[in-house]
């Protein structure tokens, strides 16, 4: 019988987008089969964990891998999915894997039939398929080894391993196999009882890593739409996508982002400008993104591509045309103001929403009759239109939160994220962040992992079981954490070890940063 699983996953939907997009803007016809393979360019950017918004390997565990399996080829990727999983990890097959690809010590094998089987995994059980041929090279028949297989899916519901650590013991030990493979072999096949990848399952998901990594190399600007509109998904908010896009990093190129503005957005988010790929020695200029209407908090589709279609017909004269031909309610009116997408119309924020509030009072009921003089009105303070920004759009073009207070941080000899870069390894650090993300694996034995975010990057803070429960309220409640800690760095590998923690937050005033938790 043939098992065939079919996923809905997000990440499709982002690349068809992005490849749209491409096809339009770049003049690139590619689809998955004919993305480049074993691009370099692609495999760097994958070894310096710079893998934001791509598939599976964006989050904070698979980013600290990436530096020590530094992936160079296809079957590397393979390998990335299926090891930061519940199943490798419960049975110890990370670090002696690790180890064996940085050279640090040599796979051993009892026979030459399992070297076949688990060398190309360094003697370490990645793939059910492996645990499979594994068995039946002991002895085990075909339909027993599958019984083992549904006995590995159930055991931790209850299942029953016994039986088969008693025959799988008898049949290696018949064949001349030491004891301690057995029971290391016994252990790793347990550990698939918490999850462990298919290598087909694998090799399918590493396809849709290499290619959004491949897009986000070589068409960031293309990737970073796509990924906006096919939200909501993934590890990461618009903001973050956004701002990832915008620094750039290493050879990535920066991306410019246009706000949302009612002369010139679409429904979703949109390429402007650029100059199409000729070929590899002319790649031609990456094109900014012009953010949407869909990114507007309280704008339904149908109003949006409403003024789309009011605007195809001739330009808008003013705040009353654009009213009156897209045929806009209060509640749009509203939203349009608050998001900043009347700039282009009637200024500032402060005018936008006083011009909307009067537009019904100000309309003339006979033809001639004069228009209600606008009241200059002070254009919004900086941290306003930011708060407001994140608001209603979700993220910010302005400064980013952290900017404005960095005076204040500088008083508290709190560090900027960058200037970890300079420190060594094992210094004592005091920083603090946005709270972009909480994590707490049910592999991590109460470890909570949280992503702090300020003007200058990421980092991922590590905060054991004792200090959460001690911090609890700070940890879980905090937009703005600051942290002491101890800044380590090993194999490329970067992170914060929290001493203690204090929530900033009261420093954010009215600003709304909800944060991604997963639990």
């Amino acid at each position: 019988m043939l098992k065939v699983d079919c996923l809905a996953l997000g990440m499709l939907t982002c690349i068809r987008k992005t490849l749209d997009l491409i096809r339009v803007h770049r003049g690139r016809d590619h689809g998955i089969a004919s993305i480049p393979s074993n691009d370099k360019p692609t495999y760097d950017m994958i070894q310096l964990a710079d893998t934001v918004g791509v598939f599976q390997i964006e989050s904070r565990a698979q980013m600290a891998m990436l530096p020590r399996l530094k992936p160079a080829k296809f079957y590397d990727l393979v390998i990335e999915v299926a090891i930061v999983r519940p199943g490798p990890i419960q049975g110890d097959m990370v670090h002696p894997y690790l180890r064996r690809r940085q050279g640090l010590e040599q796979p051993t094998y009892p026979s030459e039939g399992v070297e076949e089987i688990l060398g190309p995994t360094l003697g370490v059980p990645l793939f059910q398929e492996q645990v499979m041929e594994l068995v039946i090279h002991a002895g085990y028949q075909p339909d027993e080894a599958d019984g083992l297989r549904r006995s590995m899916a159930a055991w931790r519901r209850g299942g029953d391993m016994e039986p088969h650590r008693v025959r799988i013991r008898q049949l290696m030990e018949d064949k001349g196999y030491a004891p301690a493979f057995i029971d290391q072999i016994f252990d790793q096949i347990k550990g698939f009882g918490s999850y462990g990848f298919p290598q087909s399952h694998a090799a399918s998901f590493a396809k849709l890593v290499y290619v959004s990594c491949w897009l986000k190399r070589h068409e960031p600007a293309a990737f970073a739409c796509g990924l906006l509109n096919a939200q909501p998904m993934g590890f990461y908010s618009p903001s973050q996508i956004v701002q990832d896009a915008r620094r750039g990093k290493a050879a990535r190129q920066a991306v410019t982002v246009l706000p949302v503005d009612v002369l010139h957005s679409d429904w979703d988010n949109t390429l402007v400008g650029g100059r199409p790929w000729r070929s590899a020695h002319d790649p031609g200029e990456q094109p900014d993104i012009r953010l949407g209407f869909r990114q507007v908090a309280g704008l339904s589709e149908a109003t949006g591509k409403a003024i789309m279609a009011a605007r195809a017909q001739r330009p808008f004269a003013d705040l009353e045309d654009l009213c009156l031909r897209a045929g806009l309610d209060e509640k749009a009116r509203t939203a349009l103001a608050e998001a900043g997408a009347l700039r282009s119309l009637v200024g500032h924020r402060n005018a936008a929403r006083w011009a909307v509030a009067g537009v019904e009072r100000r309309r003339p009921l006979l033809p001639g009759s004069p228009r209600e003089q606008a009241i200059a009105l002070p254009a919004p303070r900086i941290g306003q239109d930011i708060t407001a920004d994140y608001r209603s759009v979700g993220l910010s073009l302005e400064a980013h939160p952290m900017a404005l207070l960095r005076g204040r941080m500088r008083a508290q000899r709190i560090l900027g994220l960058r200037e970890l870069q300079d420190r060594p390894s094992g210094s004592g650090v005091h920083v603090a962040g946005l709270v972009t993300q909480r994590q707490r694996p049910a592999t991590a034995k109460g470890t909570i992992f949280v992503t702090l975010e300020d003007e200058q990057g990421m980092i991922n803070v590590i905060v054991w079981p004792h200090l959460a429960m001690r911090r609890r309220r700070a940890l879980l409640e905090s937009r703005l954490l600051a942290v002491r800690g101890r800044w380590e760095r090993v194999d490329g590998v970067e992170h914060l070890i929290a001493g203690d923690l204090r929530d900033l937050s009261e420093m954010l005033g009215e600003l709304a940063l909800p944060s991604r938790d997963f639990h």
